[in-house]
Parts: structure tokens; sequence; C-alpha cells
């Protein structure tokens, strides 16, 4: 076990955890942000998105030991009023059925239009498709991301 001070959402947290204990764990186990699912375990299916230093990273197989000097936002601080454009368009274009995998899909669609505030539908596609939707929203989630674009 180590100590590890985290800045997360603005604010810094210290916790304990092993050197190797995925990011996603800490966030949900140790710091009770629960907003980041876990999905696969694998970082293939995108559920547990957060970003790092701005970068849509798959925090289910990054160890905390590496993000001790990252800024580190989750679903929980993208915005305080859920109304980042992204979630805006999300709850516009009435995106989840089921939700799970929804907290990913917009952190990703958040990094992805900072990178490219004016993408194509082929882009959209090609960025979001790595994160898995069991409902198979995809054409609501490219329509909100469409929308969001539109609106940043």
């Amino acid at each position: 076990m180590a100590k590890y001070k985290l800045k997360i959402n603005g604010k810094e947290y210290e916790t304990d955890a092993s050197p190797d204990t995925p990011l996603l764990w800490v966030l949900r186990d140790n710091l009770g942000l629960v907003g980041t699912k876990y999905g696969c375990g694998m970082a293939m299916c995108g559920a547990c998105t957060v970003h790092v230093n701005g970068e849509a990273t798959r925090s289910c197989v990054l160890p905390v030991s590496s993000v001790s000097d990252s800024k580190i936002t989750t679903i929980e601080g993208l915005s305080e009023k859920c109304d980042h454009p992204v979630q805006q368009a999300w709850d516009a274009m009435d995106v989840p059925q089921c939700g799970y995998c929804q907290a990913g899909q917009i952190m990703t669609a958040v990094s992805f239009l900072k990178k490219n505030s004016k993408p194509s539908l082929e882009e959209i596609e090609a960025a979001m498709s790595a994160n898995l939707c069991r409902c198979g929203t995809y054409h609501r989630i490219k329509e909100a991301v469409q929308l969001a674009a539109s609106k940043m």
C-alpha cells in the first residue's frame, strides 16, 4: 500500500492503494465516485472512460501509481448541473436506455469534440466506435454528438 494524492474534478484527494490498483477501483471503492462504471476490465468497452489531462482514458487498466501528477475528470466533474453541451445533447436526443455505458460515452464524446469541433458523421462514428452500448443506441449517440458539436 502507498498513499496517493490525486487531483480529481478540481479537488484534491488522498487515498491508500496498491500501486497497481486500477484508477477505476480507487475512484469507486476508495473515493465513492461511482459514476464511472466497470464494464469489461480490459479497456475494450469504454464504460470506465475518464479524462486524464483532458484525454479520454480507460480507467479500468490504468494503475493509480501512474496518475498522481495528473488532472483527472470523471463524469461527476464534467459539470456541476449536468449542463455541459454534450450532457444536454444526450438528454435532448434521449440517448440512454439502460444508461450503464453513458458516462463513458459522454466522456469520450467530450474529449473528441475538444479535438474536432466540426466533425463529419464518419469522424463521429470512428471516434465513438471504441465505446460499446449493449442497448444499441448508436444512432442516438451519433445524433447527440452532432447536436453537441453544433452548440460548442
